[in-house]
């Protein structure tokens, strides 16, 4: 059972939410459907994960964003074709 990393009380719950993500060129956002994520019990907050948010992210800029419409699934967005391998301006790693 993992606690609210927000309120550090509830409990949290994995749960698929709508999101809206903006494009990395700031041009418009994008409707993200079944996207995984966590709800706590206790404070309501609604949230993913660092992972899911950084496969987003990196998807996003690694895709040709003009054939995204807007609106698409999590799994839909994740298996669209890249334009690179990896992002290679990710110093993180």
């Amino acid at each position: 059972m993992e606690l609210c990393p927000w309120c550090e009380v509830g409990t949290l719950q994995s749960v698929t939410d709508t999101v809206f993500w903006e494009l990395p060129d700031g041009s418009r956002a994008v409707e993200i459907d079944e996207t995984p994520s966590f709800y706590c019990d206790n404070c309501h907050a609604l949230f993913q994960s660092d992972e899911t948010t950084k496969e987003i992210e990196d998807q996003l800029f690694l895709i040709d964003t003009k054939q995204l419409g807007k609106q698409t699934t999590y799994d839909e967005l994740l298996k669209m074709k890249r334009l690179l391998k990896r992002n290679y301006f990710d110093f993180g790693k």
